[in-house]
């Protein structure tokens, strides 16, 4: 997870002077370098997608934001303002969407993708933390300390909003921020979630009316809306879950090595659900018509018709690999290292 955090500009010794061969090299920070433009877009390497109405967004290395209206038969890439690996995508509205990535960047789109504004980093980040928790003792002080100390380069990995104004955003070493006014304020929430160990948190969304971090350890943590704090829930499962999908009565965490976990009970209580896929399961959806997709690194897809309760092998084409998803009817958007895939769920 270590981020890139400078951009050397390279000098070619040979055509430069004698005097310059050998000049201190200059160098961009991809926190104030906008990302170059690609002449195959939709060919970029991508992490995250999500739908922006009937949109697909795709974001990824390099600051590369991606778009298409009409279905992934052509591609737009965005303005972005970073260059900075985003990770992960999300839109509350057709218009309104917000991206995060490493060096503790935060993207908000006004117009579904096609242009972005910068509303946080890695620095502004740690600026907060230092004031929001001044003179903070124990273990709390400890990791604010740290995380001042190390610099702007802990990465963002997903971004979850209720509606246009109310979401939050996780990420490494127990990074977790809400906002109530649409990202113009990000404030702090490591005092309002039971993860002293500081673990990863790789996801966020919601199962019904309830919130689920996804963490470390085969835990997760569930938001106690009256008491405005995510408490730990703990599982049979002892790996990292990178993701949770489903609806009430049938919701699965999903993560490492093909391991996915069953609970009807809102976390409760937890049963192994055999996958068959031995490498580790990236991103999770619902589609409309109530199928539970799940969707492997190696690009494998998963399909549930009983709740969660058993996943088959749904024949979508060859298989690609994959860093995230997004369902729509029987149509399934899969990015990853070779850009965006189109594929028909059957």
């Amino acid at each position: 997870m270590k981020a890139i955090k400078r951009l050397p500009v390279v000098i070619t010794a040979l055509l430069l002077p004698a005097s310059l061969a050998f000049a201190e090299p200059s160098y961009h920070d991809v926190l104030d370098t906008p990302a170059a433009r690609s002449a195959r877009p939709a060919s970029c390497l991508l992490e995250g997608v999500a739908l922006a109405g009937k949109r697909i967004v795709g974001v990824g290395q390099f600051g590369r934001i991606v778009h298409s209206d009409d279905e992934g038969k052509t591609w737009s890439q965005a303005a972005v303002p970073v260059s900075s690996d985003l990770l992960a995508v999300y839109f509350a509205t057709s218009r309104k969407g917000w991206t995060v990535g490493h060096d503790g960047v935060v993207l908000h789109s006004s117009d579904g993708g096609s242009t972005w504004a910068k509303q946080l980093d890695g620095r502004a980040v740690a600026k907060t933390l230092a004031e929001s928790y001044r003179g903070a003792t124990g273990t709390l002080g400890e990791t604010i300390a740290k995380f001042v100390e190390q610099g702007p380069d802990k990465p963002f990995l997903d971004a979850w909003f209720e509606n246009e104004n109310d979401g939050f955003i996780v990420g490494a070493f127990g990074l977790i921020f809400a906002t109530s006014d649409g990202g113009k304020k990000w404030v702090p929430w490591y005092d309002r979630i039971d993860n002293p160990k500081g673990y990863h948190l790789y996801a966020i969304r919601p199962i019904g009316a309830e919130l689920f971090v996804t963490s470390e350890q085969g835990t997760l943590f569930k938001l106690d809306r009256k008491a405005r704090r995510f408490k730990a829930i703990k599982t049979p499962y002892k790996g990292t879950f990178f993701g949770v999908t489903g609806k009430p009565g049938g919701m699965v965490a999903f993560g490492m090595r093909g391991n996915a976990y069953l609970s009807r009970d809102g976390g409760g209580s937890w049963r192994k659900v055999e996958t068959g896929v031995p490498m580790g399961l990236m991103a999770g959806a619902v589609a409309g018509d109530g199928k539970i997709v799940l969707v492997s690194a190696g690009g494998q897809v998963l399909v549930s018709r009983d709740d969660g309760a058993s996943f088959a092998p749904a024949m979508t084409g060859p298989p690609t690999p994959a860093a995230g998803a997004a369902v729509w009817g029987d149509r399934l958007a899969l990015v990853g290292p070779r850009g965006v895939q189109l594929q028909t769920i059957k």
